[in-house]
């Protein structure tokens, strides 16, 4: 027998909850799946807007020290946390720099794939990739 999945959800440690919920719904066009106190932090989930695949993100507080060492060392490298597909990569880091998004790298065509790096506001670097072939 196999699985079926229907949805996935990825842990990303996020620096502060309140402003990875903004950068993430505002900014990127994720929509909340669960916002749910949890005392001091929120169960915070977001994800893709109806109707398309779910790869939801969990936006989780990081507080555990491993994290943090991985997280600041991917950051130090240059390395992106994940990454995201996008329609028109220039497209989008244009409207992200006009809203003020850091732009880690510019885009950069790598052949089948043309990629550019931002930085979150909460501690990771995310690569924003668009399939040219």
């Amino acid at each position: 027998m196999t699985i079926a999945p229907l949805t996935t959800t990825t842990s990303v440690f996020v620096d502060d909850q309140h402003r990875a919920r903004d950068f993430y719904t505002r900014l990127l066009g994720y929509v909340i799946r669960a916002d749910i106190p949890l005392g001091e932090h929120h169960w915070l989930t977001v994800g893709l807007p109806d109707g398309a695949p779910s790869q939801d993100l969990s936006l989780e507080p990081n507080e555990h020290p491993q994290a943090q060492a991985l997280q600041k060392a991917l950051r130090e490298e240059g390395i992106p946390f994940f990454s995201i597909g996008v329609a028109d990569v220039t497209s989008a880091v244009e409207q992200l720099r006009a809203d003020g998004v850091e732009i880690v790298q510019d885009v950069t065509d790598l052949g089948p794939v043309s990629v550019a790096i931002i930085d979150d506001t909460v501690g990771n670097l995310v690569q924003l990739a668009q399939l040219t072939n």
